[in-house]
């Protein structure tokens, strides 16, 4: 066991704080990575304040994590010491069941085991903690090889909001040609459109704020639909070949089908507490409704070879960890342009 400096949450209710944690000793299949940069996830602060439930405490959160390889187990043979890494959602799971043997891993049958919050597999009755630390322990097969050049910085959120987004654009097939809507410009959107663009896809930026008109264009959406306009789905119906829904806020789902033209595909990686669905929107243009949560492993290391290749780089705001509660405050009032980052130096 060594220990590492960490930021945690004792509750629901009160604010991270700085923590010493333990981590196992590298097993012999095991990495050890010095973390350089953590991106801050809107998931991080539902866990944080037990939104979902289950939330055990104390929790450190982060699973957008990227640093270099500290050490690694004697039958490791793909890691490297110093060999630039990153770890995403996932640090484990069954390895024997039909989703993970189909390397869709983050649909374990038998659960799989998320970088924080989650019972580890070790079977010793401990908790994992995130990327929130200096330092963390991680199965070789979970590592992720981070492309020669790409900035550690500006990677880290491609590990879960890069994945989240990458992963039904690739399986719906989005490709040159397909006129794409992106519903919400936030940190999961501003992914969406850079991706849907790289593929080649007409992007059109859908949002019920004016105000993210020029950043969307800067992003490189060919268009903006401003939702809250009176006009907008009757002049837009039936417009799009995909949308891919991004906002996690309670909004009327059969409006933006309506966008679809027939046979049309929208894919939902927000989940509002409640959005009623009615069965014509769906019956009467054969159009398909459908959920997408991250990639396996494989998928995720896909995604980041495909962002290497186009410079896909997330939009961030660089901070160091004792920031990190008047971050929440800020995400929750969407006051970031696009993703913080925790710059682990100023823990370490």
């Amino acid at each position: 066991m060594s220990t590492t400096k960490a930021y945690a949450a004792q509750s629901a209710t009160s604010p991270l704080e700085p923590v010493t944690i333990e981590r196992r000793a590298p097993g012999p299949n095991d990495v050890a990575i010095k973390i350089a940069y953590c991106g801050v996830c809107h998931s991080d602060v539902h866990a944080v304040r037990d939104e979902w439930g289950g939330t055990r405490y104390p929790i450190v959160p982060g699973h957008e994590v990227v640093g270099m390889v500290a050490a690694v187990g004697s039958e490791v043979s793909r890691w490297k010491v110093g060999q630039q890494v990153g770890v995403g959602c996932m640090v484990n799971s069954c390895r024997t069941c039909a989703s993970c043997k189909e390397h869709e891993e983050q649909f374990c049958e038998n659960g799989m085991t998320g970088t924080y919050n989650s019972m580890d597999r070790y079977g010793d009755g401990t908790v994992t903690h995130g990327g929130y630390s200096t330092s963390i322990v991680v199965n070789e097969d979970f590592v992720l090889r981070i492309p020669e050049g790409m900035p550690l910085d500006r990677t880290a959120p491609l590990l879960c909001a890069g994945i989240t987004t990458y992963s039904p654009l690739h399986r719906f097939g989005v490709k040159a040609g397909h006129k794409l809507g992106v519903v919400g410009l936030g940190g999961l959107g501003h992914m969406a459109v850079k991706i849907a663009k790289a593929m080649g896809a007409h992007v059109t930026m859908i949002s019920h704020s004016e105000s993210k008109r020029a950043d969307a264009e800067r992003l490189g959406a060919d268009d903006f639909l401003l939702s809250k306009d009176a006009d907008a789905f009757k002049k837009n119906a039936k417009r799009f070949d995909f949308i891919l829904d991004t906002v996690s806020a309670p909004h009327d789902y059969n409006a933006y089908l309506g966008l679809l033209r027939r046979g049309g595909t929208m894919v939902l990686v927000g989940m509002p507490d409640a959005a009623p669905i009615h069965a014509s929107s769906l019956v009467l243009q054969r159009r398909q409704l459908a959920g997408s949560l991250i990639g396996g492993i494989k998928e995720t290391q896909e995604m980041l070879d495909f962002c290497a290749k186009h410079n896909v780089l997330s939009d961030i705001e660089l901070i160091p960890i004792d920031q990190i509660n008047t971050a929440y405050e800020r995400m929750l009032k969407s006051d970031v342009r696009y993703r913080f980052v925790i710059d682990m130096k100023s823990l370490g």
